[in-house]
């Protein structure tokens, strides 16, 4: 079943709503779109607890939600 917006904010916090729409396309499901966001902002522990790395899904996530590098900062806020 595919997210729903409230479920896209629940985990990224506020965010446009083009972004929400890409996420959603994605077919990701929300444990997939919490995975990817653990990987975006804390991806050294993940990688110290010897997880796999992220399937195809949470990557194309990955590449939605992280911060632009010439952004001054993350362009998200966050879990709530």
């Amino acid at each position: 079943m595919a997210m729903t917006r409230d479920e896209v904010v629940s985990v990224l916090g506020p965010v446009d709503e083009q972004t929400i729409a890409e996420i959603v396309l994605t077919g990701a499901s929300l444990e997939e779109l919490r995975e990817a966001w653990a990987w975006t902002f804390g991806d050294e522990a993940l990688m110290n607890e010897g997880r796999p790395l992220p399937g195809t899904k949470v990557a194309a996530l990955i590449d939605l939600i992280e911060p632009a590098e010439d952004a001054a900062g993350p362009l998200l806020s966050g879990p709530r």
